[in-house]
């Protein structure tokens, strides 16, 4: 695939700096640009690299100003960084155009009562249990397992290792990467007096709304009763936790290594940082937003507010504690030194106060 620095400008409504006629046919990082390759600069942190980049063609922003020479031409646009991705995206496209296989392979188990749609791919050593359901146009790589009666929705793609058990109902364009579980037992056992527990059954399901992505080793635990819910274009990232009765609102996403604990309600559009734990049965509100490794232990009703700390508290709260909490060794030694001051003029006035008294 090639295309101009002028097609690429037209396709992203953008603007040019330099020869329109300059040709690419691969996108590239800046840093390691090289003749013939597109790249964007959208970190100040990166705007060196510019200046010795040989990318043929950068995307840059529309009032970007460079302070030295470059050899790039340059397309402006409103947001560098969303238009990579819009161009990562088709490029992501024809890629997989191309890879048009489809069939199931002799080495794959497909039970008799299972509905294959259309143009669906499913590789050696998967397994389709009974009366599941798969849309037209999904791909079911190797030793993936779909269990009874789970329905799949149109072109959806799981990667290797991938275990849907039974009953899991997945949207269309859903994605979810090499040996994540879905719809494995919630973690539920019930306390007996003599110190052992019983297994409480969970015989709910999960449900992964349209357009969701799940990283790598991530599980998500079927309901106690009623369902798990992930809703719509949520983007969940590699090894995080979601307990049985959890609903995530649409478009949300989180970060690596997350727990949320059960029955929790996290809002629409919030963003959950890396390493954070939630505690159960909490409502957080729409546009939460939680940085990385804080604790939330509480409800929070205040929609589109940021969170940082453990236990976490305002983002403005948290920045100030913060800066205490590095001072704090000195602290102590003012402290200290200020004790030991007292006990002196202490002294020294109970001693002025008994001569006065003789």
């Amino acid at each position: 695939m090639q295309f101009t620095a002028k097609q690429i400008s037209q396709f992203l409504n953008g603007s040019i700096d330099g020869n329109p006629d300059v040709a690419v046919t691969e996108l590239s990082k800046i840093e390691d640009g090289k003749e013939g390759s597109l790249s964007f600069l959208s970190n100040p942190k990166y705007e060196n690299f510019l200046y010795s980049t040989q990318a043929s063609v950068v995307i840059v922003s529309k009032d970007f100003t460079p302070t030295q020479p470059y050899t790039s031409t340059l397309v402006r646009v409103e947001n560098p960084y969303s238009a990579f991705t819009i161009l990562l995206d088709k490029y992501n496209e024809a890629v997989n155009a191309q890879n048009t296989q489809t069939g199931i392979d002799k080495m794959a188990f497909v039970h008799p009562t299972a509905k294959i749609g259309q143009n669906v791919f499913i590789d050696a050593f998967a397994y389709v249990a009974e009366h599941a359901v798969i849309a037209d146009g999904c791909k079911i790589n190797t030793q993936v397992f779909i269990g009874a009666h789970s329905k799949i929705g149109e072109n959806a793609t799981f990667y290797p290792g991938v275990k849907i058990y039974h009953n899991s109902v997945i949207g269309s364009r859903v994605i979810i990467h090499a040996n994540t579980v879905i719809g494995s037992d919630g973690f539920g056992f019930a306390p007996q007096k003599d110190g052992t527990y019983n297994k409480i059954p969970q015989i709910g399901n999960v449900i992964i709304e349209d357009d969701v992505e799940i990283g790598a080793n991530t599980t998500v635990d079927r309901a106690t009763m009623g369902s798990t819910i992930v809703k719509k274009g949520t983007k969940i990232d590699n090894l995080i936790q979601i307990a049985h009765n959890v609903e995530i609102g649409e478009n949300t996403v989180l970060a690596a290594q997350s727990g949320i604990s059960g029955s929790t309600k996290i809002g629409p559009n919030s963003v959950v940082g890396g390493q954070v734990g939630i505690a159960g049965h909490l409502t957080l509100a729409k546009g939460t937003q939680i940085g990385a490794q804080a604790g939330i232990n509480f409800n929070i009703t205040e929609e589109n507010k940021q969170w940082h700390g453990s236990p976490a508290q305002p983002l403005r709260n948290w920045m100030r504690a913060s800066v205490i909490f590095k001072h704090l060794p000195d602290v102590e030694k003012r402290i200290n030194a200020l004790e030991e001051e007292l006990k002196k003029l202490t002294a020294e006035l109970e001693k002025n106060t008994l001569h006065n008294e003789r």
